[in-house]
């Protein structure tokens, strides 16, 4: 098993924090090594949080959708938006520099994003949804947030 990600200071992180597992850092995502319909499962774990834009995003799903065999399953855990005045403000602050409400920068410098619920069906239109939680997590900062989990199949071929 090898997990990929876009962040080659992630990857560093990951493989210091777990050297006997396997990672690589993508050179040009979402574009990746694997073959087509080569994985039974993809996750997506706080994944599209890290993906600010709609055609980035948009992009990651058609590569998971080849990387995924016929019937496989597509797990996304991620955050919803987020409606308390803290994550208002900073939305509304972020909105015209980074051209979507939802999208932020954090106080490092990483720009995230959070979803409102109907992104989700509009990104996964080629998918059967199985299943549909509302989560509360905690976020790195400490701070409790509204999350999504989706559970969802790609059809089987024609």
């Amino acid at each position: 098993m090898k997990t990929l990600d876009a962040s080659p200071g992630m990857i560093s992180r990951a493989r210091h924090l777990h050297p006997t597992m396997r990672f690589a850092a993508l050179d040009a995502p979402p574009a990746s090594p694997c073959p087509d319909a080569g994985f039974d499962a993809v996750l997506l774990f706080a994944v599209l949080t890290c993906v600010p834009s709609d055609e980035a995003q948009h992009r990651l799903i058609a590569e998971v959708t080849r990387i995924l065999k016929p019937g496989g399953i597509l797990y996304v855990s991620d955050l919803l938006l987020q409606d308390d005045e803290r994550n208002r403000h900073r939305y509304g602050r972020h909105a015209d520099y980074c051209g979507s409400y939802g999208v932020f920068e954090t106080g490092d410098g990483a720009v995230c994003r959070h979803h409102p619920r109907e992104w989700f069906s509009t990104l996964l239109t080629g998918f059967q949804t199985i299943d549909t939680r509302t989560i509360t997590v905690p976020t790195m900062n400490g701070h409790e947030s509204t999350g999504i989990q989706i559970l969802a199949r790609k059809p089987a071929s024609p």
